[in-house]
This record gives C-alpha cells, structure tokens and sequence, in this order.
C-alpha cells in the first residue's frame, strides 16, 4: 500500500554543485534542507536522493569534468562525498534535524536480499526522525554495473519504500513535446504514457549522468508503484514546497491506479539486463497466456553470462519482450538443458531438479504499463547451433 506521507526528492548536481568552480551551491542546498525541515514538521517522512559528489571530487582533484575517465570518477567520488555530506550536515543542523549516507549500487537493488535490506535501514531512520540522503556508491561501481543515473535510482527507491511522490528537481521547469529551445516546443503538465515521449528526450546536462530520458524512465518506474513522478526546475526559494502546493509549474507523470504488487514491481522494473532467453513461439503464445513457465525444451537461445537467481528478460523469436522472471539455473546450466533435452537434469547436472528454467510463479507477464527493452544482438547462443563437443 502507498504511503501517502512518504516523498522521495532527487536533486542533481546542476543544482547542487556551481558548474563553473564545482563548489558547492549553499544558497540552493539551504533552500532544499529548510523545506525539508518544514515537511517533516507536518509529519511528512522525506528521503533525499542526492547526486554532486563526483562534481565537487573532480573540483578537489583539478579535473576536467569532460575528460575524466572511470577512475577518475571513483577517485572523485571517494573525496567529493564526505565534502557533499559535511554541507548537508552543516544545514541540517541549523535546521534542528540529523542526517544519514546510504550508498547503494546497482546490485544492492536488483538482488530481492540485498534490495530488503537496504529498504529495512531506511526505514529505521526514517523511524528514528533522521533524514535518509542516498547516493550511488561511485567509488566502487564500473560502467558496466553502474546505476548509471540517479533519477532512476530515486524511482527504485520510491519503489522500494512505496512513496505516494517522486519529486525530480532539475535545471528546466518539467517536460516538453520537443527540445525546448525549439520554436512551437509545448509544455507538457501531464504524462500518462512516458513511452510517447522517450524518442525527443534524449540529451543529458555537462555535470550531470541523466538527461529528460532517464526522468521519463524513472517516472515509469515510479507509475508502476503508484508513485507519481513531479519534474519541476529547482529554485533556491521554496524548491520542494512551492511545486508541492501547485505554486510553480511542473510536469507530473501520473501514477497507476492499480499498481502492481511490490513483488512483481521489483521483478520488472530492473536497471540492468542480467541475461537474457529468446523461448520459441508456441511456447511464448503459452507463457503469455499464464499456462507454463520457461521450460528447457522451449529455450531458441540464451543471452548472457547469468547466474541462479537473477532476473532474465524473456523474449519470442520475434524479438518481442515476453515476461520477466526469476531463474532456476545459471546460464551453463540452462544451456546444457537446452541441448540435451533426452537426458535429465539429474543426468546433466549431477543432482535432481526440474527443467524449468523459470517457474511460472516466479514469471511475470509485460503489461503495457510496462517500458519494453530490446532484444540483446551480441553474446547470444543459438540453441540448434552450439555443440558440446
């Protein structure tokens, strides 16, 4: 159930940071933290998504921000935080609240243990009156494990916590049809289908990861929750309240309003794609009418290198996304069973186990709520041409 006095509120680094001397933007950050402080003081439980400390790192190291590579970027991350922190706590305190780090990466939310965790200590804090500022864990996170953007992160904590608002602060007033600096560009107070405008909202900001695309992405995320997304420009005066009490023009992406469980929510909204099973099409016409699981005999061909337990991406043979599900085997094992589908798994793998892949309660059939991903070209084993000799 939706907590309607819970908000999450994500601030990026062109906010936070000053693009010019990457120092940080005291004006700005007082004018957050104190309306945070009023929220909380209407019983409100906000938690902060905070990007900037790679901003302010690269600043403390004399990088050029254009140029800096991953290391770079982790080494920035590892200085740049504590700085970020020690001027949030600094304001908090004149505001009479404490504050807490919470570093998460890509993996501490797509791993079901990992993700209770973490939502069991923010939870605790916000129990405890103290305010939850959570940030990807930069310092130890690659490309290729990243988050890679903390609106998306914000959205997956908004899911995790079951946050009636998502209030994505940034350096335009919301959404618009087209680039705004076109002429005729119209802005857009409500989205109800993110997916109409992914294709025109592609462009990310100098300091910043995201751009409008992983806000749309994000607001989808949040949909899916019952967690309406506001994008709204951060003001130094009144940033979260004046859009809260409709003082200031935002867009807001509405919620769904029969969200999916938490369960499936997690199971569908990943960040990354573990693997991948392109399934034949009979059998794909089966599973999406709620008859069967991903079982060995339907696999066409297996993507990615996946262990028991992650999340695949379930697609038809004609590229089409099927489902997403939890699976039983890891990518070798599941393979194996493809091919030999004469013996059983006792006799494949050394121990007794079904050969379904993924069982049908742990699957979960596309919606149209639901943001489609392509189907992976590269690293794919076509079931009828792999020999294990």
């Amino acid at each position: 159930m939706v907590a309607e006095n819970r908000i999450v509120v994500k601030v990026g680094s062109s906010l936070l940071v000053n693009e010019e001397h990457l120092t940080p933007s005291y004006a700005f950050i007082h004018g957050l933290l104190g309306d945070i402080a009023a929220l909380r003081q209407e019983g409100k439980e906000v938690v902060l998504t905070s990007s900037g400390s790679v901003a302010l790192g690269l600043g403390l190291l004399d990088l050029d921000p254009a140029e800096a590579g991953v290391q770079d970027k982790q080494a920035a991350a590892a200085v740049g935080q504590p700085y970020l922190l020690n001027v949030y706590k600094q304001v908090a305190t004149e505001y009479g609240f404490d504050i807490a780090q919470v570093l998460i990466t890509a993996e501490d939310l797509e791993n079901r243990r990992r993700f209770l965790n973490t939502r069991n200590t923010i939870t605790r804090l916000l129990e405890r009156g103290i305010l939850p500022i959570v940030n990807e864990n930069d310092t130890v996170t690659t490309e290729e494990i990243r988050v890679g953007d903390n609106d998306r992160l914000a959205a997956k904590v908004g899911q995790m916590l079951m946050a009636s608002k998502l209030l994505i602060l940034t350096s335009i007033d919301g959404l618009y049809d087209r680039n705004p600096e076109e002429e005729g560009a119209q802005f857009v107070e409500k989205v109800h289908d993110v997916a109409e405008y992914l294709e025109v909202t592609k462009s990310t900001s100098s300091l910043g990861s995201g751009g409008m695309m992983t806000k749309m992405q994000a607001a989808n995320m949040a949909q899916n929750a019952g967690c309406a997304t506001l994008i709204a420009k951060g003001e130094i005066d009144s940033p979260i309240i004046a859009v809260l009490n409709g003082e200031r023009r935002y867009t807001e992406c509405v919620a769904e309003k029969d969200p999916a469980s938490s369960w499936a929510v997690w199971l569908t909204d990943r960040l990354n794609m573990a693997g991948s099973i392109t399934v034949r099409n009979n059998p794909a016409r089966d599973i999406r009418s709620g008859e069967i699981g991903v079982r060995a005999q339907d696999v066409a061909s297996i993507q990615g290198d996946f262990g028991k337990g992650d999340v695949l991406h379930i697609f038809d043979e004609d590229g089409l996304e099927v489902a997403r599900g939890l699976t039983n085997f890891g990518s070798q094992e599941a393979l194996i069973l493809a091919l030999n589908q004469d013996k059983t798994p006792k006799e494949l793998l050394g121990y007794k186990a079904s050969d379904v892949i993924i069982n049908q309660k742990n699957l979960i059939l596309l919606e149209e709520r639901h943001l489609n991903w392509d189907q992976p070209v590269d690293d794919v084993l076509q079931v009828d041409e792999v020999s294990l000799d």
